[in-house]
């Protein structure tokens, strides 16, 4: 229960499925999606493989709360060798997509080899047809989602695709479901568009079963009335979505700016919730319409806009006078702080097109901040940026980028590759904000310590939703840490990153932990699944999964070295702000970290370790 106890496996070279029994004996070690489909991906593949060649697999999963009653039980991910990084990657999104896949009797879509030709791909529940994709290959993924409702008469079907960024493996492109929901970062959209696959279409009518259905019932509605009574999730996140942020943390003095060479933006309440929500001077209207909320999700965090039909990014172009997805806050801030830009509408147009193409608006926007720094210093130039102007603040240098990257033409072929290999391309490879060659987020390792060691060990390269201390050490939550000492840092991101991986594999959203602890969340489990799921199964199964995904990377070439950050943060102490002469602590915080994890002094997990989680 819980689990549909299916696997559909697809090899796209031959074009033939079929259906395997789920492993339930990794079922209960690995619990689903997050950790359940790495532990297949690192059985099946070589760690070594090219992540844009035919070896490299694309796994689809859903977790055992997917497609249930529990708040935000509408999760799914996707797991592959990543294209930016090389490393194993898992990016998560939300939506309806990962709901209707359950629905339709499947716990994960395997994918293998590539198809000679375009394709795509319907499952209406048991009925699986890989359909010839050529009439949409060079499409949208908003023109995709149409087409696909529109060719089989059914708009109750969800569309998970890749827009043309995806085709021609920007390696930050991602796969869009639902329009505006991504599984967004790491380049799973260049590996899916490497594989001629445009896009996943699903229809279930099948539900999901429980073990217990009275126990869950109960479960699940203590978890709500938690999630309503808490003023993050029952007030903050409805009223504000995650955009709530972008003035604490540029109070916090730790809000990247200007590729990280400041820590404060002056422009950043331009830009923030409160201005999404305020009425224009122009029209009268606000940015921001409404809220929205995810499959299951009882918190609604999602942000719907619309941008002013007047402003010069839209003004002839009706195709985007309609409301769709607004920003969030590590979009707001990679598309404006990172590049110095304050017009909210600009941004509001450059998220749009990273939601119709694909873009990963985290590296792009870092990328386009690298660029800016690279033209500024004069590294490079209007003749090699194809006339473009990239300068700091510039609202039209990026609406024309990300018009440019989406379809991969001129300079956006270089943005594309992402700021480790462009900026190593002009020789100034420390430009780049980078872990493993993912740019870091929305948070100043100088301003907030724990971030540092979130970023330098995550596995999937840089990442905030690995480890987000930024919820003890500014929030207060579960309890409050001192942002800037890094004393204690090494216990609470192996906390935070093992506790994590758990809800990862669930099928719920990490949101829901600003207020629920796993142990609201282990009761849903247990009555949800066979077995006996206990918090402190759970937090073995986070732990088992983290040393899993760093003995892949362990196989690819990845040591010890790679834990690290950009020599900007260590070196070049913050300006401004409460971090004002601070620079990153992580070389006090990594060997502690080492120790923790029960890996030697080269990050490797000793025998012990893997005895001990049975690894």
């Amino acid at each position: 229960m819980g689990w549909t106890g299916k696997i559909l496996r697809i090899d796209l070279t031959t074009g033939t499925t079929k259906t395997e029994p789920l492993n339930m004996d990794w079922a209960d070690k690995y619990l689903g999606q997050r950790g359940l489909a790495s532990k297949y991906l690192t059985e099946e593949i070589d760690p070594k493989c090219d992540p844009l060649g035919p070896d490299n697999k694309v796994i689809f999963a859903t977790g055992p709360l997917t497609g249930t009653c529990a708040s935000t039980g509408g999760r799914y991910s996707v797991i592959t060798k990543g294209a930016l990084t090389g490393a194993i990657a898992c990016s998560n999104s939300g939506g309806y997509w990962g709901a209707e896949l359950k629905f339709a009797g499947w716990d994960m879509i395997i994918l293998e080899g590539a198809s000679p030709k375009p394709v795509y791909l319907t499952v209406f529940d048991d009925e699986v047809e890989i359909r010839d994709a050529s009439e949409i290959w060079g499409k949208s993924i908003w023109d995709v989602d149409a087409w696909i409702k529109s060719t089989h008469q059914d708009p109750l079907m969800h569309v998970a695709a890749i827009g043309v960024s995806g085709e021609n493996q920007v390696l930050y492109s991602c796969i869009v479901n639902d329009l505006h929901r991504a599984a967004g970062r790491s380049g799973v959209g260049a590996v899916m568009g490497s594989k001629n696959l445009k896009a996943v279409a699903v229809r279930g009518t099948k539900g999901v079963k429980v073990k217990d259905f009275k126990a869950f019932m109960s479960a699940t509605s203590a978890g709500k009335k938690v999630l309503k009574d808490n003023a993050v999730t029952g007030q903050g996140l409805p009223t504000f979505g995650t955009q709530v942020l972008m003035n604490v943390i540029n109070e916090s003095g730790a809000l990247p700016t200007r590729n990280s060479r400041d820590v404060q933006f002056d422009g950043a309440k331009d830009i923030s919730a409160e201005a999404m929500a305020e009425p224009r001077k122009s029209d009268g209207k606000p940015n921001l319409l409404a809220n929205q909320a995810c499959f299951g999700c009882t918190i609604a965090c999602g942000r719907i806009s619309k941008i002013d039909e007047k402003h010069y990014t839209v003004q002839n172009k009706p195709e985007y006078w309609h409301a769709s997805g607004g920003l969030e806050y590590e979009a707001a801030w990679a598309l404006g702080a990172a590049t110095g830009v304050n017009d909210l509408e600009a941004l509001t147009y450059t998220n749009f097109i990273c939601n119709e193409q694909g873009l990963d608006p985290i590296s792009f926007g870092a990328t386009v901040g690298a660029a800016m720094e690279l033209y500024e210093t004069g590294l490079i130039n209007k003749e090699a940026t194809g006339g473009l102007e990239l300068k700091f603040g510039s609202a039209e240098a990026l609406t024309t980028a990300v018009e440019l990257t989406g379809k991969a033409e001129g300079f956006g072929k270089e943005l594309g590759m992402g700021s480790a290999r462009l900026t190593a391309k002009y020789g100034k490879p420390e430009l780049s904000m980078t872990v493993k060659g993912q740019e870091f987020p929305a948070y100043d390792p100088r301003g907030i310590q724990g971030m540092g060691l979130t970023y330098a060990t995550s596995n999937r390269g840089a990442c905030h939703l690995r480890s987000y201390t930024v919820s003890s050490e500014i929030l207060g939550i579960p309890e409050k840490t001192d942002p800037l000492v890094t004393d204690g840092k090494a216990g609470l991101v192996k906390a935070f990153q093992d506790a994590t991986a758990a809800v990862d594999s669930s099928g719920l959203c990490v949101f829901t932990t600003f207020a629920w602890t796993l142990d609201d969340i282990a009761p849903q489990i247990d009555a949800a699944c066979e077995g006996s799921w206990t918090t402190e199964k759970l937090l073995e199964v986070g732990e088992r999964i983290w040393n899993m995904e760093r003995m892949f990377n362990n196989r690819a070439g990845f040591t010890a070295a790679d834990d690290k950050l950009p020599e900007r943060l260590i070196k070049e102490a913050a300006k401004t702000g409460p971090a004002k002469g601070l620079v990153s602590g992580l070389d006090k915080m990594l060997p502690e970290y080492y120790e923790l994890r029960g890996w030697t002094n080269d990050g490797v997990p000793t025998n012990e370790t893997l005895d001990r989680l049975a690894l």
